[in-house]
């Protein structure tokens, strides 16, 4: 449990707003620290006993905490209640959309999973039917979870999405569907649709449920598909004036064939550590990228490193070549921003774990003189819809916890 916050009201706060403000406090509290009794409750804010009181019965009354059990020696009376948040007094959808799949987790108030999908998305088909797909895909896994509406949606999606309009500008070679879909849910499914670059959710999902929990100021390198990167300084998500802070695969660095494109980042950082280069790299390296598995560039760029991984010094020097390519790409992150800390995120970044992530920091030790530790995510492949499920509570939470319930 925390320590206490501190009374909420401030001295020029009339008593309508001091309610709310204590109401919200309460509220986060039993968010983060999970079910409490009134007497805890009154020790976390600092309030006097009659003033909590009073504020659980307007939140019982808002409907949006209930008497969840009794805690204490005789387990009965008023001072032994628990009171917790009413999970089930709104749902939200996280969405990951990649280009062959549409990925759907549906979540109560507290962010519980209670239902998954997943639809696979053919190269060839038609956008507009995929779009109706994917919104009833949506309304079924909804419908599982016995969730009549969704309070807020949150999607990941590949490309720059603008922050002042929310545009999604995806790159060449992206499909037209991707900036069809969030209009297509918030009309279908009449909710506010959340719509977020894929790689930015892997770094709220890392940061909250992952490998930095303990850090504020990092960034998460993605290795899967693609390469990019998810810049959180000092708590905070930075996305660039036009949402493209992170497109580390146009990065130009040494070794590929040429310079990247504002079309296309084939001859940048993307030419050395997307999947497909690490398969040929494997290759090189005497091994299979085939045999060891996967149903495309990715997958099979995964089984390579988790092959590579158990294979021990015999794969080593795969290991050490890759590790050289991603440290040129960690290294550049490192000397504009200096996080201290770079994630190895995606379904690559996790399979290499620790083997892969101790070599990179060694090969970024020899090129700069900034102290960098390099950590291998912990999330993995799931991290952008558990980033959009976390992004859509926050909203959901923020609109519920924040309304004025004074009266």
């Amino acid at each position: 449990m925390t320590s206490t916050r501190g009374p909420a009201m401030g001295r020029t706060a009339s008593p309508r707003t001091a309610r709310a403000i204590n109401d919200r406090l309460a509220l986060h509290l039993l968010k983060d620290e999970g079910p409490l009794t009134a007497g805890q409750l009154k020790t976390l804010t600092g309030l006097s006993r009659p003033t909590v009181a009073d504020l659980v019965e307007r939140l019982r009354a808002a409907g949006l905490i209930a008497i969840v059990g009794e805690a204490g020696a005789e387990r009965r009376g008023p001072n032994a209640r628990v009171y917790g948040i009413v999970a089930e007094g709104a749902y939200v959808a996280g969405v990951d959309v990649r280009t062959d799949s549409v990925a759907v987790c549906v979540a109560d108030l507290l962010g519980r999973t209670l239902a998954e999908a997943s639809l696979p998305v053919a190269p060839d088909a038609d956008p507009a039917r995929t779009v109706a797909d994917a919104v009833a895909l949506v309304e079924r896994t909804a419908r599982r979870a016995g969730a009549d509406r969704l309070h807020h949606i949150g999607v990941g999606a590949p490309g720059l999405v603008d922050p002042a309009t929310g545009v999604l500008n995806s790159p060449a070679g992206l499909p037209s569907w991707h900036r069809e879909l969030a209009d297509a849910l918030h009309g279908g499914l009449a909710a506010p649709v959340l719509l977020e670059n894929e790689v930015n959710l892997a770094a709220v999902a890392e940061q909250r449920l992952g490998v930095v929990r303990d850090r504020d100021t990092f960034v998460l390198l993605w290795l899967g598909h693609g390469v990019g990167a998810a810049v959180v300084l000092d708590r905070v998500l930075r996305r660039g004036a036009s949402g493209g802070t992170g497109e580390i695969g146009f990065l130009p660095v040494p070794g590929t064939t040429g310079l990247p494109s504002a079309t296309g980042c084939d001859g940048g950082f993307h030419a050395l550590a997307g999947s497909r280069a690490i398969c040929a790299l494997a290759r090189e390296h005497g091994v299979d990228a085939a045999s060891a598995g996967g149903t495309d560039d990715a997958g099979a760029a995964e089984a390579v490193l988790r092959a590579a991984v158990a294979a021990g010094e015999r794969a080593a020097p795969f290991l050490d070549a890759l590790a050289s390519r991603v440290a040129l790409g960690a290294a550049a992150v490192t000397a504009v921003l200096d996080p201290g800390c770079v994630v190895l995120g995606g379904e690559i970044g996790r399979a290499g774990g620790t083997a892969l992530a101790h070599r990179v920091e060694a090969h970024v030790a020899r090129m700069s003189p900034l102290r960098t530790e390099i950590r291998p995510g912990t999330v993995g492949g799931g991290a952008v819809l558990r980033g959009a499920v976390l992004t859509a509570t926050d909203a959901a939470q923020n609109a519920l916890f924040g309304a004025d319930h004074a009266d």
